[in-house]
């Protein structure tokens, strides 16, 4: 066998499907949610979407106005050799306010609520877990949804790793957003 067939076979999204695994969290705009992914090592990608609504295959002026139930997440396609479901839950949690039902940061909203959605029974109980060190934290209630998955719809591609199209623009909205600043009130220890 020649190595450049041999390397073709390697490289084939189905020598690595047996190899990975996918998570989906919701944490408010997913473009905030795509970096702190990207930089685990074992993280192969990070895709920005929609998922837990009703409407197939959804624009993102139909998910924010409203209407179609969905929540902007970001799909997370990794190596479980590598970095664990317990260590993206914990990135998750840091990277979100547990406590606002509203949506996250200054982006309000349904499609904006932070939320898990497990794709098996061990993600599950994983998610259930990771929670109650959260709501041991605070006083008030952790209001995070933890939801099966359902269909996942990549968003337009202008969305796909927008931090890294935009840096610029992206780390005004981040700030204007206030989104540091809380998380830094939420997580600093």
């Amino acid at each position: 066998m020649s190595r450049l067939l041999l390397l073709l076979m390697l490289l084939s999204p189905f020598a690595l499907a047996e190899d990975t695994a996918e998570a989906i969290f919701a944490g408010g705009c997913f473009w905030c949610m795509e970096p702190p992914y990207d930089e685990l090592d074992g993280v192969l990608e990070t895709t920005s979407g929609y998922t837990g609504g009703h409407v197939e295959d959804p624009s993102y002026q139909e998910v924010v106005a409203g209407g179609t139930g969905h929540y902007e997440a970001v799909k997370v396609t990794y190596d479980p050799s590598k970095v664990d479901y317990q260590t993206l839950l914990d990135v998750f949690w840091r990277n979100i306010d547990p406590l606002d039902a509203g949506g996250q940061f200054c982006d309000r909203g349904n499609s904006y609520r932070a939320a898990i959605f497990y794709r098996n029974p061990e993600q599950e109980r994983l998610a259930r877990a990771s929670k109650e060190p959260v709501e041991a934290r605070f006083e008030q209630p952790v209001v995070t949804e933890i939801l099966e998955a359902s269909e996942f719809y990549p968003a337009e591609e202008y969305h796909q790793n927008y931090y890294e199209k935009n840096p610029v623009r992206f780390k005004y909205y981040k700030f204007r957003c206030g989104r540091e600043a809380r998380l830094d009130e939420l997580w600093a220890d």
